[in-house]
C-alpha cells in the first residue's frame, strides 16, 4: 500500500537518508474519479446538446404538454445513435485532457468544462426535484 522512495541530500559533507512514504492507492483513486467525471460530463454534454431540440420538436409534432412530453423526448433521444455518438466523442475527448501532463492545459481542457457541466446538472436536477416537492398540484 505504501511506497518507499529513498532520496538522498547532501547535507555538511554527510549523506543524510531520508525515506519518504507515498501513498500509491492515490493515483489510482483519482484515475477512476477522472474517469467517471468524464463519462458523466460525456452523457450530460450529449443529451444537451441534440436533447432539447428534440423534445420540443416531439412536443409539436404530437400536440403533447406537460412534463411527461419533455421526458418522453429526453427519453428519445437517448436511444439515438448520435447521443451515442456524442457521449462517446466527448469521453474520449475529456479522457484524453485527463491524462495531459500539463497542468495548465489539464485545468483548462478537463477540470473547469467537467466539473462546470456536472455542477450544473447536479444544480439543475436539485432545483427541479425542490419544485416538484414544494409546488401544490391541483
Amino acid at each position: 500500500m505504501f511506497q518507499q522512495l529513498p532520496t538522498l541530500q547532501e547535507f555538511g559533507g554527510e549523506t543524510v537518508r531520508r525515506i519518504i512514504l507515498r501513498s500509491t492507492v492515490r493515483p489510482k483513486v483519482m484515475d477512476y474519479v477522472k474517469d467517471i467525471l468524464s463519462g458523466l460530463a460525456a452523457i450530460i454534454l450529449a443529451e444537451c446538446v441534440p436533447g432539447p431540440w428534440s423534445a420540443f420538436r416531439g412536443i409539436s409534432q404530437e400536440k403533447a404538454t406537460g412534463l411527461a412530453a419533455i421526458a418522453g423526448g429526453l427519453a428519445e433521444s437517448a436511444f439515438s445513435p448520435l447521443f451515442w455518438i456524442l457521449a462517446a466523442l466527448f469521453f474520449a475527448l475529456f479522457f484524453a485532457a485527463s491524462r495531459l501532463s500539463n497542468k495548465v492545459l489539464r485545468v483548462f481542457l478537463f477540470w473547469i468544462p467537467t466539473l462546470t457541466v456536472s455542477v450544473l446538472c447536479i444544480a439543475m436536477v436539485a432545483l427541479i426535484t425542490y419544485l416538484f416537492t414544494r409546488v401544490r398540484h391541483p
